[in-house]
């Protein structure tokens, strides 16, 4: 009698609790190092009216073991076991499997980093783990069941049991109090403050939780298994229904180091992350239709309340190590960097040419998403764990590189993206066209109160009608910064279809109601000046969608004979950022890839160093323009890779040691 593993398809809520907790059970406890690598041996299938997983069915004769020419797969201890050493990754097993729950990926060496042996994947049962399969126990519904012959002689048991008395046919099993209460509680998104304040101030635009919110909220969340799939969304892997059930039960203290167990910065991640394209995205609610839970909302209220109870990080077990790393740039992954240096016991020396911290954070995000004072406190939390900050400071102007590399134990390079991108388009010199950064950078500076530099001015577009040009996040940025200056008619203009915009859902929600317009599908030809030289217009061409491009999306088309127009005192340019010049870096041989970027590799045991040692790198001068919980995880992950350059036994983070642990 075979032994195997099956779903109920009434009391699956496809959750994906079953593909995480399989994927950290083959994989020692930690997640994958790339998405790559997230390889269950279970898969969800979903049609949205009935969803289930599948895995192999262990078959008493299962036709992968028959076909199988070099006895790779047998059948023992009743399941169809695998034998990697004797897999050559023919494929036979896959074409035979009547389910379709048979795969071929690269192999595993011994040391947990892949090799690039092709072999069977399929289920195992678990059977090396002493709780049995993983899927089976992370089932929040009970939807996924272990079958062995004990339990099948049980269940005739009782089917013979009903026939007796009387009970014929099926009896459905008893469905988990989870199903019936699923959306029960409608989503709620923080409240925002009053439209004409909006449109006219620089204050973040939506109001906090309270307490009772975050209860009813917090309720809303399923918990999917002890690992749930949003956690493996976020890019720092954060506990995001552990920390929401203590949320919820109004333990903040106990919230808020689970938080900075796995990020630097909760508070600003809780309002700049994308949620609806991370955690918020996978949630299973919002794959049923159901709203998501509100994570960032939830995230930001943890942190904000904590701090004004007075939290702050607890290092009472730091030893100092006596090493020394010099940080370059304070935006996120610099932090990311700096903060677990310091739970380490390493002193971390952040220099940067900004007056404050923050980087992208302070000066290229607006304050009416992110409140300048949050960084402002966030500087003195770290101020106060040893941080030391030389703000003001450029390196190779007011201190050179080799100061740097002689000094210091090692450096880490998160000098961020800051080469703007442009069109090419006639006449993008002349007056009044401004790139989207330096705009954003001087506004920021003038709400703040800082001084302005010549190669940044402030430029207010108060009565002027602004064509914004781009549809990312930045775009959205200009347009709304655009509309509180008080321009006359503020004109979003971008080459694809509103579905294929790379912005948020919700920026661009939010540039709507504020009385941005848009124009889809139109690609800016030249710049149009008037006799005195000065911007009048630009002309647009029509654009339809085509087929999609390398990144999938689908390709613009000028449509013939369509050209307009389009009236324009002042024009942004939101193209995008690439790495700018580093030469200090030149000397040391640091490998740059073909846009510029530092190559500085991460993942599979590798810790965004560069091809010098001592040098590592993170974030957007890597990745190119990416998000600020990527450039933290950056930051953090290559903090992690300086602890083993300097051969400091970690303390901090848990993961880490795990990690170490494994790869040693």
């Amino acid at each position: 009698m075979n032994r195997f593993v099956l779903t109920d398809p009434l009391s699956c809520i496809g959750c994906l609790a079953c593909e995480t907790a399989c994927v950290l059970s083959h994989n020692d406890g930690l997640w994958p190092e790339s998405k790559e690598n997230f390889l269950p041996r279970v898969t969800l299938l979903d049609n949205g009216n009935v969803r289930t997983s599948v895995m192999c069915h262990q078959c008493d004769d299962a036709p992968c073991v028959a076909v199988c020419p070099t006895d790779a797969l047998i059948f023992r201890d009743d399941y169809v076991k695998l034998i990697e050493d004797k897999c050559i990754g023919c494929k036979n097993c896959v074409i035979a499997c009547p389910f379709g729950v048979i795969s071929v990926v690269n192999g595993q060496a011994q040391d947990g980093l892949l090799n690039y042996e092709a072999v069977a994947h399929k289920c195992d049962l678990c059977e090396d783990k002493n709780d049995g399969p993983a899927c089976v126990n992370a089932c929040p519904t009970n939807a996924i069941q272990y079958y062995d012959e004990s339990l099948i002689q049980h269940n005739q048991q009782q089917k013979q049991l009903r026939t007796m008395l009387g009970n014929h046919g099926y009896q459905a099993p008893q469905q988990s109090s989870i199903i019936g209460n699923l959306g029960k509680i409608p989503r709620k998104d923080a409240d925002k403050i009053a439209i004409e304040a909006r449109k006219t101030g620089f204050d973040e635009i939506y109001i906090g939780f309270n307490q009772c919110d975050i209860e009813k909220q917090g309720e809303r969340c399923i918990t999917c298994g002890d690992h749930a799939y949003c956690e493996w969304t976020c890019p720092v892997h954060n506990q995001i229904p552990h920390w929401i059930k203590l949320a919820k039960e109004g333990k903040i203290l106990e919230a808020v180091e689970l938080c900075h167990q796995y990020s630097s910065l909760p508070e600003v991640c809780g309002r700049v992350c994308p949620q609806d394209r991370l955690c918020e995205g996978a949630c299973t609610l919002d794959r049923r239709e159901l709203g998501a839970v509100t994570i960032g909302n939830i995230e930001k209220y943890i942190t904000d309340t904590a701090f004004e109870m007075g939290w702050k990080p607890d290092l009472s077990n730091v030893v100092n190590t006596g090493k020394r790393v010099a940080i370059i740039g304070a935006g996120p992954a610099g932090l990311g960097c700096a903060d677990v240096l310091t739970k380490n016991g390493i002193k971390a020396v952040v220099f940067d040419r900004h007056p404050e911290i923050g980087g992208m954070l302070t000066f290229g995000i607006p304050s009416f998403k992110l409140d300048k004072n949050i960084l402002v406190h966030r500087r003195e939390l770290f101020t106060e764990m040893g941080i030391e900050f030389h703000l003001n400071t450029e390196i190779g102007k007011d201190i050179s590189f080799d100061d740097l590399m002689r000094d210091y134990d090692a450096v880490f390079v998160g000098v961020g993206a800051y080469q703007y991108t442009r069109a090419g388009l006639a006449n993008e010199n002349a007056d009044d066209i401004y790139d989207a950064l330096p705009f954003l950078t001087a506004n920021t500076k003038h709400v703040m109160d800082l001084a302005q530099l010549e190669k940044e001015p402030y430029v207010n577009t108060a009565g002027k009608k602004v064509v914004v040009l781009g549809g990312g996040d930045t775009a959205m940025d200009c347009v709304r910064t655009s509309i509180r200056q008080g321009s006359e008619v503020v004109t979003c203009a971008y080459r694809r279809d509103e579905v294929n915009m790379p912005g948020s859902k919700k920026e661009v929600k939010n540039a709507k109601e504020e009385g941005v317009e848009f124009l889809f599908n139109v690609q800016p030809l030249r710049i149009v000046l008037n006799n005195d030289g000065k911007v009048s217009g630009i002309e647009m061409m029509r654009t339809e969608m085509g087929a999609p491009d390398a990144s999938g999306r689908r390709r613009p088309q000028k449509i013939a004979g369509s050209e307009f127009i389009l009236e324009a005192d002042i024009i942004l340019q939101a193209f995008g950022f690439s790495s700018h010049a580093m030469p200090w870096l030149s000397p040391y041989h640091v490998n740059l890839d073909q846009w510029g970027g530092i190559d500085a590799a991460r993942g599979e045991g590798k810790f965004c160093q560069t091809s010098n040692a001592k040098i590592f790198a993170g974030g957007d001068v890597v990745r190119g323009a990416d998000l600020v919980v990527t450039a933290m995880s950056d930051g953090r992950r290559a903090a992690e890779g300086i602890i083993k350059y300097l051969q400091i036994q970690p303390i901090f983070p848990p993961q880490f040691v795990a990690r170490e642990l494994r790869h040693e």
